[in-house]
């Protein structure tokens, strides 16, 4: 398993798929062997995670170089040190790592998972050396319409994606778009494409359930509405939003006594506090540093809404963090295209109301329909069936599943 994002890196949900099939995949009769990148690349680091990986789990870690930090004089660094990423030296160690691996346990197939592109790479080189199986995890889409913006990495991106696709017996994505994106872009190799969504870690939410019962309410008193992770400027313009509650504060349908929006390690709290004073609604915002996974899910399961704010330019990607929502079981105000995948997989959950990010209009009266009766609103809020079947345990028996079909596709 070769994967960028695994403890003790900090500060990204990207960890949890890799991390929680690792955990789950002996159950399913395979066992795995990680091979990730020294600790010292990563941006920053938490031991936050270390008691969830699997005690005898093999993990291998290779040299590289993170290109902004440590190869950077007074923050410049060549392009070509980050192209297809910052992480690009990681290959060099990690073909050497990954072989010994190979020599030592003699895996029967080779997982590759993006987003940082050099894993496609190490995964590409390994699977040439050996000729094992290899089984690309692509997540979310690479080469796209101005993505990436340095036209020098889009080719990088397109030539990595195409060889992935020519080369792996399978190749993964976490959305029905994306799959159905791939499959029109290269059509030759569909049949050999999936589809293993995100899901959540049970036995981590079942460890904080009591504890949120327990506390009770964010802030008892007024309604707290939590998004928790990073905020995108463009993927997840928190534009309208801002304007929403600048509305609805203006019409006294709401005030800071009686509603706060929290972002939790939205990271471009700068822009998000510069739109809240804009539209006049800075009172009601909150800005809180990044926590601890566990403290996270407790957050999650007190708020009183969660947000989910997602861009048309991403339709065909969803929110690794909409399924750790979904067990939370809490009213979800969703802000997307309704078009998108994300709110088609919330509607087959169950979330029947929906808001386009760009209407400040229709966020306006989602909010306030849900100030109106946050708790009742169960037009908001999943089913249980959907609950259950985006557990990560689910997930990795469909993953185990794939594995299965790229040995017995490489043996014939």
């Amino acid at each position: 398993m070769i994967a960028y994002h695994f403890p003790p890196l900090a500060g990204s949900s990207g960890i949890q798929r890799t991390l929680r099939f690792a955990q789950h995949l002996p159950a399913a009769g395979w066992e795995p062997l990680v091979l990730t990148i020294d600790p010292r690349a990563y941006e920053r680091t938490s031991p936050d995670l270390d008691a969830e990986v699997p005690a005898g789990l093999v993990i291998r870690r290779a040299f590289a170089f993170n290109a902004a930090r440590q190869l950077s004089l007074c923050g410049w660094y060549l392009g070509a040190l980050a192209r297809p990423d910052r992480w690009m030296t990681w290959q060099f160690d990690a073909v050497r790592v990954g072989m010994q691996i190979v020599r030592e346990s003699k895996p029967d197939v080779i997982w590759s998972t993006y987003p940082i592109a050099t894993a496609h790479l190490i995964g590409q080189r390994l699977h040439a050396k050996t000729g094992l199986p290899w089984v690309a995890d692509f997540r979310d889409p690479m080469a796209q319409d101005g993505y990436p913006a340095d036209p020098k990495t889009w080719v990088m991106f397109k030539q990595i994606e195409e060889n992935a696709l020519r080369m792996a017996t399978r190749n993964i994505f976490t959305t029905p778009g994306a799959a159905r994106e791939y499959a029109e872009r290269y059509p030759e190799h569909a049949a050999g494409i999936r589809v293993i969504e995100n899901g959540y870690d049970e036995d981590s939410f079942a460890a904080v359930e009591d504890e949120a019962a327990a506390l009770g309410p964010l802030q008892p008193g007024r309604l707290t509405v939590l998004h928790s992770g990073i905020v995108y400027p463009s993927e997840r313009d928190p534009t309208q939003l801002m304007e929403a509650l600048g509305q609805l504060k203006r019409a006294g349908i709401v005030d800071a006594s009686r509603l706060r929006v929290r972002f939790r390690a939205a990271v471009h709290d700068e822009l998000l506090r510069g739109l809240a004073h804009r539209f006049n609604a800075a009172d009601m915002i909150e800005f809180e540093p990044p926590i601890g996974y566990r403290q996270a899910l407790l957050e999650m399961m007190r708020a009183d809404g969660l947000l989910v704010l997602q861009a048309t330019n991403c339709n065909k990607q969803i929110p690794a963090k909409i399924y750790e929502y979904l067990r939370a079981r809490r009213p979800l105000l969703v802000l997307t295209d309704p078009l998108g995948d994300t709110a088609q997989t919330l509607r087959v959950a169950g979330v029947r109301q929906i808001a386009r990010l760009e209407s400040s209009g229709e966020i306006a009266a989602l909010l306030k329909a849900f100030i109106a009766e946050p708790l009742q609103h169960a037009s908001l809020l999943p089913t249980e069936s959907a609950v259950h079947g985006a557990s990560r345990e689910g997930r990795t028996r469909e993953f185990a599943a794939v594995l299965q079909e790229a040995t017995e596709a490489t043996s014939t």
